[in-house]
């Protein structure tokens, strides 16, 4: 490996630690004159975050943007395959609480989607 070479395999490190220190540094900032009022960052939030986008797509909510209400059940399985993706990847890494959302959100999700592609 020749010297020019030294950062092909992504960040070192180091990088990693002082990126994801400056970022925090400007987030805090950021924050402190903002007045966000925007909801904790927990896995909760993040699960139900995936499920509104998920139910969006199978016509349940408005666009946020547009107000229109549409189905596209490709984006729709894509999220729901996203989430399940998550559960896997994630499994004996959660608390009994996040593992029953999930749990509990992909099955309404799933059978959501089936009701929905059957009456098209």
């Amino acid at each position: 490996m020749s010297q020019g070479d030294e950062h092909d395999d992504g960040p070192s490190p180091s990088d990693l630690r002082a990126s994801r220190h400056a970022f925090e540094e400007a987030k805090a900032e950021a924050a402190s004159g903002s007045g966000e009022g925007l909801p904790a960052i927990d896995f909760a939030t993040f699960v139900l975050s995936l499920s509104h986008s998920a139910l969006l797509h199978l016509g349940d909510a408005p666009d946020p943007v547009s107000g229109t209400v549409s189905v596209n059940l490709p984006m729709a399985r894509q999220t729901i395959d996203l989430l399940a993706l998550l559960e896997k990847k994630t499994r004996g890494n959660l608390s009994g609480e996040e593992e029953r959302l999930l749990e509990q959100v992909l099955y309404d999700l799933r059978m959501r989607y089936v009701e929905v592609s059957k009456s098209r």
